[in-house]
């Protein structure tokens, strides 16, 4: 028998690898210990064999780096067999008994079948028709896909198959193809083995090498729908959120970065529970870095909405956890927080009671102040939106000048979103006369917001703050003094003005008209306002007869029967 070295050439080391194949092929004919196992071993010898062969057939295999660690550990091994072939073919009895000869079998199998994986990957990834450095070189920009297709089979075999600086070079190779090429993600995902990948995160007995592979799992869940897909299916999920539990600082925040977009897929985001991971994601909340966090809070937010997380959510204290987020954490974690309590709020009484208990009102209205994000002032305003719901709670808020007054401001200077809610929660709360003359400048705003199809509901919520605030008498001397304003109140009445229901314009008239409004009924027929309702009462528009009567002095007797007599 050929003592097994590292220092023969591939050729030599192959010629006699295949020398022993054939005496070990041999032998298995003639063994009489174990023969059901050996039939066994019959047959991954022969394809063996076959792979072999086809090994021969590559032009450059001698050249590949994976065969000098392959090729000597496949000899020690066929080795191993044929000695223990030998003494199966015995008449004798087995040294050591059966259940020991039993076992050294059975790992020496063991290790054959891993050897035809590592040779059949090989031979299927096309790497043995190249000749490559163990430092692998990246593609250049002028490279074709062909070339990176390669650069990727040759990347994850040497993974798969080669030793622990194998694994290294590999991964270094996979960071800076993954950093410096975005869209190579995609490929990564289609050419590579990410099952393989993922497993490398429970890699405990080579930290390096972990971190490696959980950086690159960060960027592949990171980077789009299809990646992240492939992650969870492969159970990258579980992996990630033990090492948000127990990995170092650095870990934790690429583990977090990597569940939050995996959760990013409503599909996904039951697992979280089913892997034992509320309580995990809540304590990288409460003690994680900044940025692990920012990440965290975002995965909360992502299942805030599953209903049997958000249970498992509440009873591992989540509430409290979140409202310090949204007051201390950075502008990321705080939008991210903000918007997961606006959920959370949302979702019932229960959550609403929740959120009170923990001081979560005072703490968003107070907030509103020193919000510069209209996105976090969105999710802000929703909760409040959400809490004021509760009549103790509406108290609150309409007692609130300081919120009135920022809620007037934002209908003035925020957003489309920002405006309708404002108007939404103006609408709903019951503000008093000098909070409401308070905000009379924001009500050209809101008569420019009833001029606006989009979003669904900005209308209704323009109209119906504007008659809210027009209850205070001196805000409807302002509004038809406002000569802009009033001319597009009496265009929106206008049958032809097909932008708008007509209910809502006949609100604001009703409102205008209602009490001691002499100077208000002046300017409006003075634009042209009757003509308009007249043709709206006609319609049967709600409101629009209340209104003409309002406007033109005429009962509502008298303007029926000569509408009967024309």
């Amino acid at each position: 028998m050929h003592p097994t070295t590292t220092n023969e050439p591939p050729q030599t080391l192959l010629d006699l690898i295949t020398d022993v194949l054939s005496l070990l092929l041999l032998s298995t004919i003639t063994v009489q210990s174990f023969i059901g196992r050996w039939q066994v071993l019959r047959t991954k010898l022969t394809s063996l064999q076959s792979s072999l062969s086809s090994l021969s057939e590559s032009p450059l295999w001698s050249q590949n780096p994976l065969l000098h660690t392959l090729l000597p550990s496949l000899l020690s091994t066929l080795q191993r067999l044929l000695a223990l072939s030998r003494q199966c073919s015995s008449t004798s009895s087995l040294p050591g008994g059966k259940l020991l000869f039993q076992s050294d079998l059975d790992i020496a199998s063991s290790s054959l079948s891993n050897h035809l994986h590592d040779l059949d990957l090989l031979l299927r990834s096309g790497v043995l028709h190249h000749s490559n450095a163990i430092i692998l070189s990246h593609p250049g920009p002028g490279s074709d896909k062909e070339d990176l297709v390669f650069f990727i089979h040759d990347l994850f075999t040497r993974l798969q198959v080669g030793g622990v600086e194998f694994k290294r070079k590999a991964l270094e190779s996979l960071l800076q193809i993954l950093n410096t090429d975005k869209k190579s993600a995609s490929l990564v995902v289609k050419e590579g083995n990410i099952g393989y990948l993922t497993g490398l995160l429970d890699f405990n007995d080579q930290p390096l090498i972990r971190e490696q592979a959980v950086s690159a799992v960060s960027i592949l869940a990171a980077s789009n729908d299809e990646s992240r897909k492939i992650i969870f299916e492969e159970g990258g999920l579980g992996h990630l959120l033990r090492i948000l539990e127990t990995g170092s600082m650095p870990l934790k925040e690429k583990a977090a970065i990597a569940i939050e977009a995996i959760t990013g897929d409503p599909d996904n985001g039951w697992a979280i529970s089913a892997y034992g991971g509320v309580s995990v994601l809540i304590e990288a909340c409460r003690c994680g870095s900044q940025a692990t966090q920012t990440h965290a809070v975002g995965a909360i937010r992502n299942v805030a909405g599953v209903e049997d997380i958000k249970m498992a959510l509440a009873e591992e204290g989540v509430v409290p956890v979140i409202i310090h987020l949204i007051v201390s954490g950075s502008s990321a974690a705080q939008e991210k927080a903000a918007n997961t309590i606006a959920i959370l709020a949302s979702s019932g009484g229960y959550f609403r009671d929740l959120i009170i208990q923990e001081k979560g009102l005072q703490r968003l209205m107070h907030l509103i102040q020193d919000l510069s994000s209209s996105d976090t002032i969105e999710h802000v305003l929703r909760a409040i939106s959400s809490l004021s719901v509760s009549d103790s709670t509406a108290q609150v808020l309409s007692s609130s000048t300081a919120l009135i007054i920022h809620l007037g401001e934002f209908i003035k200077h925020g957003n489309m979103t920002l405006q309708k809610i404002s108007a939404s929660l103006l609408a709903n709360l019951s503000i008093s006369d000098r909070n409401k003359r308070a905000i009379a400048s924001c009500m050209g705003s809101l008569v420019k917001l009833m001029e606006s199809p989009k979003p669904v509901g900005l209308q209704e919520a323009g109209a119906l703050a504007l008659v809210s605030l027009l209850t205070a008498r001196w805000n409807k001397k302002e509004l038809v003094r406002d000569e802009k304003s009033l001319m597009k109140v009496v265009q929106m009445l206008d049958p032809k003005y097909e932008l708008i229901d007509k209910k809502f314009p006949v609100m604001l008239v009703n409102a205008l008209l209602s009490g001691r409004s002499s100077g208000c009924r002046k300017r409006l027929l003075d634009a042209g306002a009757c003509q308009h309702l007249q043709k709206l009462a006609e319609m049967e528009v709600s409101g629009a007869k209340k209104a003409l009567q309002r406007l033109s002095g005429i009962s509502l007797k008298s303007m029926f029967s000569r509408t009967w007599r024309e």
